[in-house]
């Protein structure tokens, strides 16, 4: 099984009335709330945290994309891959991922995370999520009947721009290119493995399928919640008569580990709470564009991340208390013996190979975090390491050994001597 390092990089200032005064964390939230100053700080200490969670012995640390919103500031999260490619060694760097449909053209994806791959020697999982309506289609007013259509030809662009050896031509609906030919070319081939972030959606269980691309389910709201949801894709699975391998998937779910579970209560207490109270505090009108959901998702019946967050804000069903955040299994806290118990429960429960951790959430600080990441690390991953260990994935990085990496440096020297 493996285990991995996901940071959202929320701002960790929003007000204390910022619920009643504001009216979304996303889309609109007014600049005023936003002190580049204290950002620099912030910025600084989540890139600690990374590398942090690297020397700590995570499998890999993830990044991921947001634009216009307070509990996700990194716009850019191939700026933060670059910077932890250089910094670590042998972790896995999952950015989760680029938005493909926003950008034009789609090939600087594919430039710039073939020089993600290529300086960290080929550690790189490429996540290409369609993208939230906030995103999309409200902050990057993208038309959304038409964001899936644009997503898989960017896709599709992509993936021949890593593998096509010659220069060609492409020509879509929204991409016209006429010399297609990167400079540089990915260590991985043919390309890093790649994951598709989603929130519920039956075309992207099934593209998943067809592409035979991980599927990263990241849920805010606990194993409990996500139980339906992963339900479904096994059973999209089943249907496509494609195997049960629990590497397939992925699935995103909040930890706090301390000594004991009283302790990790009062421990985690304040960022769970900053978090659900202010940090989804989204606005019902960015959550549901027209023509975002697709027929086959809503005939099926589910409900996506994004919906969830609408719902339960409309009904005022969302938990923002500890009592509650902990019970609707948002959070799993307690002891290392208890978080490991919990989380082996959830794995097999949710057949889910790639486990994605948020041990820093909220406005925890980098002393919290770094207790949670390191106690983790310690005394309970050593109790997880060995589920699914009968599977084999195919899905995670090929990098360059250590061994040729070394080789290259006495070239590198005598190409300079020659000189």
């Amino acid at each position: 099984m493996k285990l991995m390092w996901f940071h959202l990089m929320p701002y960790t200032e929003l007000p204390d009335d910022f619920r009643e005064k504001h009216p979304s964390v996303w889309v609109d939230i007014h600049s005023s709330l936003f002190d580049p100053r204290r950002a620099h700080l912030m910025y600084n200490d989540f890139m600690d945290e990374l590398e942090f969670a690297a020397e700590c012995g995570f499998d890999a640390v993830c990044v991921n994309e947001h634009h216009s919103n307070g509990y996700g500031l990194m716009p850019s999260p191939n700026l933060i891959a670059s910077a932890l490619a250089r910094r670590t060694t042998d972790t896995a760097l999952c950015v989760m991922g680029n938005s493909l449909a926003l950008y034009n053209p789609p090939t600087r994806v594919a430039e710039e995370f073939a020089m993600i791959d290529c300086i960290s020697g080929g550690r790189l999982i490429a996540g290409f999520p369609v993208g939230t309506p906030m995103d999309t289609c409200f902050a990057y007013s993208q038309n959304p009947s038409m964001l899936r259509e644009r997503y898989y030809e960017a896709h599709d662009l992509v993936m021949r721009a890593w593998t096509e050896e010659d220069t060609f031509a492409f020509n879509g609906r929204f991409n016209q290119q006429r010399y297609v030919n990167i400079w540089p070319r990915p260590v991985q081939k043919p390309h890093p493995p790649i994951w598709i972030p989603g929130g519920g959606s039956v075309e992207t269980w099934r593209w998943c399928a067809e592409t035979d691309h991980v599927y990263a389910y990241l849920s805010y709201f606990g194993y409990l919640a996500g139980q339906a949801t992963m339900d479904g894709f096994w059973k999209e699975m089943d249907r496509l008569g494609k195997d049960r391998n629990p590497y397939r998937a992925g699935f995103l779910q909040f930890v706090g580990v301390a000594e004991t579970r009283e302790q990790a209560y009062k421990l985690y207490r304040e960022p769970a709470e900053y978090f659900y109270g202010r940090c989804l505090h989204v606005d019902p009108r960015f959550a549901a564009a027209p023509g975002y959901t697709s027929e086959a998702t809503q005939r099926a019946g589910v409900v996506g991340q994004v919906a969830q967050v609408a719902r339960m804000r409309r009904f005022d069903t969302l938990a923002r208390e500890m009592d509650a955040i902990v019970e609707k299994g948002y959070v799993i806290i307690g002891s290392p013996d208890e978080v490991a118990a919990q989380l082996r429960q959830v794995a097999t429960d949710l057949n889910v190979g790639h486990l994605m951790l948020l041990m820093q959430f909220g406005n925890m600080g980098k002393d919290l975090a770094k207790y949670n990441t390191k106690l983790f690390a310690e005394k309970v991953m050593p109790q997880l390491t060995d589920l699914f260990s009968d599977w084999e994935d195919r899905w995670w990085p090929q990098p360059m050994t250590r061994d040729v990496r070394a080789s290259l440096t006495p070239f590198r020297q005598s190409a300079m001597a020659a000189q």
